[in-house]
């Protein structure tokens, strides 16, 4: 008995680590690039050695119980109990059951919090982050060093004519440039000051982030014009004095969209003010997940900011929307577009705007792999257990369903005592991990986005997959014991 179960143990074990790797392979295929070293996760000696010593104490612990419960003068009991007329005993059915149940639980436990997990990321996916048709939307870095062109001006007209060139590449609908794309985490924050606002002594106004842009950024992302208007070049080259917020950060000032233009801000008290010409939609710049940012846009180009008598930007990101976007041809023309103006030009980060947005969601994404994992891993336990009980029932029970069938029992109403009998352990264990995921669904609420810890719809679709799991496996075995049945009959 003994060595029947560490035997299983071992394969169990075996079995587990093959699961084991496909589900790595999937992890880290999944996982967020940010996770440090995630491609050198493996199952090393280290974890076989685990895996190995946990299976023997597993087949140990499980086949001395037997062993030490029904040896000396336990015999003759065990013996009685094992007879053809009491085929298991009360007891050793009740550890079966409740194994079961614990199984049940767990697998709901684990269903639930990857349902939770699928409403978040449903619920995320609803969000408009801000932009449109981000898979249209190339971002191209690159930098233009003092060495290579020194007088402010003439960089912000370098930059332009590049932005000429790629705006001629076949396919490209609209083209801007920006000191950063949104979401890449690029960001920049200042006070910010309103003309119309008091600040007591010691009182200090909100930092906010804020953005520098040339014409088209919005039309380009898609970010909506809600009041106003965008900059043109003439503010950027005639170095006027203007600016542009999201709609968040007009509500927070001014109550309204219509009631920012007009108004003046600056980042300090040395700068000028600028005078508000138009308010744009709101950017989930920092993630879907986390509140839309409170951002002032500044022209590319302006005079008196942050201590330079002219402020250019020399880091730019160039944002380039075209069908195009992500092809080699469209990159390859890309670069020469740039390179034609300065063949030195480093050009860095090239990417889709769709590519920042999977990065952004891919926490998420990852966690609900994980717990879809163990979720089905759970399920599947709990529902081998459940056919295994079911089955074992059956097999002990074959003549006493033959005699009820002689007597003039109907085939469903055997069926459906044995499916009862499972439906009860799965009711019984979906009770116990209704309770638990109630306590420990708690622990996940950072992870989770417009969606309760005690959402309905999770609660009941889990419920329903384990409870008709738990059918599925008590009919199949109870069906083969009818007709199993009927052949013994006719012996």
């Amino acid at each position: 008995l003994l060595i029947e179960s560490l035997a299983l143990a071992v394969l169990g074990g075996a079995f587990g680590l093959a699961l084991a790797y496909g589900a790595l392979r999937v992890l880290a295929a999944k996982g967020p690039a940010t996770l440090p070293r995630l491609h050198e996760i493996a199952i090393d000696p280290l974890a076989l050695g685990f895996t190995f010593a946990i299976s023997l104490l597993a087949g140990l612990l499980f086949g001395l119980i037997p062993v030490i419960k029904y040896a000396g003068p336990h015999l003759a009991t065990s013996l009685r109990a094992g007879g053809r007329s009491m085929s298991h005993g009360r007891e050793r059915q009740r550890a079966r059951n409740t194994l079961v149940v614990v199984q049940v639980g767990l697998a709901l436990v684990l269903l639930v919090g990857s349902c939770l997990m699928i409403r978040t990321f449903q619920a995320l996916r609803k969000v408009p982050p801000g932009f449109t048709r981000a898979e249209q939307i190339q971002i191209l870095h690159a930098f233009i060093p003092p060495e290579h062109v020194k007088e402010p001006e003439r960089v912000m007209r370098m930059e332009q004519a590049m932005m000429d060139r790629l705006a001629a590449i076949p396919g490209v609908s609209s083209i801007a440039l920006s000191s950063g794309a949104p979401m890449e985490g690029f960001n920049n924050s200042d006070l910010l000051y309103a003309e119309d606002k008091s600040y007591a002594a010691g009182d200090i106004p909100p930092v906010r982030p804020f953005r520098s842009v040339t014409p088209g950024q919005f039309k380009t992302i898609g970010t909506p014009l809600l009041a106003g208007r965008d900059f043109t070049w003439n503010d950027l080259y005639q170095k006027l004095h203007v600016a542009i917020v999201s709609r968040n950060l007009a509500q927070e000032m001014w109550g309204s969209a219509e009631a920012a233009l007009g108004k003046r801000i600056r980042p300090d008290p040395k700068s000028p003010w600028r005078e508000v010409v138009g308010v744009v939609g709101d950017l989930h710049d920092n993630g879907i997940q986390k509140k839309a940012a409170t951002i002032a846009y500044w022209p590319a180009m302006m005079d008196t900011f942050e201590g330079d008598d002219v402020r250019v930007l020399r880091g730019v990101t160039f944002l380039i929307r075209s069908d195009r976007a992500g092809t080699e041809s469209f990159l390859k023309e890309a670069r020469q577009a740039i390179w034609s103006l300065d063949a030195n030009l480093p050009i860095f980060l090239v990417r889709t705007l769709q590519d920042v947005y999977n990065q952004s969601m891919a926490r998420t994404s990852f966690t609900l792999v994980m717990l879809a994992i163990a979720g089905v891993m759970a399920l599947v336990l709990g529902i081998v257990g459940i056919y295994g009980v079911i089955a074992y029932a059956v097999s002990q029970r074959t003549r006493e369903i033959g005699i009820r069938i002689a007597l003039g029992a109907q085939h469903g109403e055997l069926r459906g005592m044995f499916v009862r009998d499972g439906l009860l352990l799965a009711a019984v264990g979906a009770a116990m991990g209704f309770a638990a995921a109630v306590a420990l669904t708690r622990l996940m609420s950072a992870l989770l986005f417009g969606v309760s810890t005690l959402d309905a719809q999770a609660y009941a679709f889990a419920s329903t997959v384990l409870i008709g799991a738990a059918a599925l496996a008590s009919y199949v075995p109870a069906r083969r014991a009818t007709v199993v049945a009927v052949s013994y009959t006719h012996l």
